[in-house]
């Protein structure tokens, strides 16, 4: 009987003692910019990569319990619809909203249709009129430049390596109405 009574004792002190730790909340996710917010919904359009022209379709929405958003991206080349490619986003807030101020640092993560071996991590900011994000690749960096003006979406994307930047890929989209379930 006398040990039951120690045993139960030290499960209580080691139940106190831990309560903390066990019952210590997380920070706040990081809020999302609004101008990434704005992307919510579904475009498409047209551009250009590489030179090639292609037509684009994205379908953004809110994930992580709204803490992210997804981007689909879905595009062929206009000359020949089974050269596709396909990629997929996950954009988040990065770090605390200034205390003046709205959040502005971004978050990314890029995973596309040539494979696991070319997925990257990008961070970036919010800038008037969208937000900039890049993303590091052993040959070059991609800075992707997303700019909002009313109901027309630009997406620029340039490879920036040995301090030069270089055109990769330009889009304008306009909002369209999302595919049914």
């Amino acid at each position: 009987m006398r040990g039951w009574a120690v045993g139960l004792a030290l499960i209580g002190t080691a139940s106190v003692a831990m309560g903390g730790v066990a019952r210590a909340e997380d920070p706040p996710p990081a809020p999302i910019p609004s101008p990434v917010k704005a992307l919510e919904g579904c475009w498409r359009g047209g551009g250009d990569v590489m030179g090639k022209p292609v037509e684009m379709t994205l379908a953004v929405k809110r994930a992580a319990l709204g803490t992210a958003l997804t981007v689909d991206a879905d595009s062929h080349a206009k000359a020949d619809p089974t050269d596709r490619y396909a990629a997929h986003l996950v954009l988040a807030g990065r770090g605390p909203a200034p205390k003046d101020g709205p959040a502005t640092g971004v978050s990314g993560f890029w995973a596309d249709s040539f494979g696991g071996d070319f997925t990257a991590v990008g961070k970036g900011e919010a800038v008037p009129g969208g937000f900039d994000i890049t993303y590091p690749y052993a040959d070059a960096a991609f800075v992707n430049r997303w700019r909002l003006d009313g109901g027309t979406l630009s997406w620029s994307i340039v490879a920036r390596a040995g301090g030069k930047d270089a055109p990769f890929a330009a889009y304008a989209l306009t909002r369209a109405d999302c595919p049914a379930k």
